[in-house]
């Protein structure tokens, strides 16, 4: 009985040990960086990297734009209320008159006169 218990516990460990190397082996093939997952796992790893880098670029740039633009909205809400003051100010000045008309010069009441001179043709010596 013992033998039998022997022998089957023998196939059992075989068939353990047959079977983990055949995980051992798809385990390989799945992590491979050239073709399996892990491959795609690395580049994905890369890329977020790159991403993570540009993302804080990003909000660098934004950050001063922000600045810039909180600058120039100042300075455009400062020149607004000068120009209101100045608007203001243009209603307490007296209406101007109106220029009077320029009389019209005698010279560009002449007429324009166009001359035609004749071709000259110029004959060579020969």
């Amino acid at each position: 009985m013992t033998l039998i218990a022997d022998i089957l516990l023998v196939a059992g460990a075989l068939g353990a040990a047959f079977y983990c190397m055949i995980l051992s082996r798809r385990l390989n093939r799945f992590n491979d960086l050239e073709n399996g997952v892990g491959g795609a796992v690395a580049v994905l790893a890369v890329q977020v990297d790159d991403m993570t880098k540009t993302l804080e670029q990003a909000r660098i740039a934004a950050g001063e734009s922000t600045e810039s633009l909180k600058s120039l909205t100042s300075k455009a809400e400062d020149v607004a209320k000068r120009l209101e003051l100045l608007m203001a100010s243009m209603h307490d000045l007296p209406e101007p008159s109106a220029p009077p008309a320029p009389e019209p010069a005698e010279d560009s009441m002449q007429e324009a006169v166009f001359l035609r001179h004749q071709d000259r043709v110029v004959e060579a010596a020969e």
